[in-house]
């Protein structure tokens, strides 16, 4: 499988509730679905292999933090996001868009991108919509 789609399975007429399966290249997630947090590649205390015996069937992981530690070279260099978090199936990132806000005190916005100064070491990273 090379593409995502979304399947409608059902929806609730009295409310906006609706079920359904996304398919991606990493596999099919049943929706509506909990995802576990793997903020920098990793969800605490608990090994893949329990996350998927727990029914996991994603993994989100956040952008911003990913950047920081362990870095985008390093992520590159261990053959992707998939292969450091040792997880085969669907991985949800977010864009960073949350500390856009909270960490508005170390962010610069322009119209193409946010640069933040880390609040780890002080170093700049940029991220754009691309």
């Amino acid at each position: 499988m090379s593409h995502f789609s979304f399947q409608l399975d059902a929806t609730d007429s009295t409310s906006a509730g609706r079920a359904g399966q996304w398919s991606t290249p990493h596999g099919v997630v049943e929706t509506p679905a909990f995802m576990p947090v793997g903020t920098r590649g990793s969800v605490k205390g608990v090994l893949p292999r329990d996350l998927r015996e727990c029914g996991a069937q994603m993994i989100l992981a956040n952008t911003y933090h990913l950047a920081l530690r362990p870095g985008s070279e390093v992520v590159r260099d261990l053959g992707g996001l998939h292969q450091l978090m040792n997880w085969d199936g669907p991985i949800l990132t977010d864009s960073g868009g949350f500390q856009v806000f909270s960490l508005s005190g170390l962010r610069r916005l322009t119209e193409d991108r946010v640069q933040f100064k880390s609040h780890i070491d002080g170093s700049l990273l940029e991220l754009t919509p691309q």
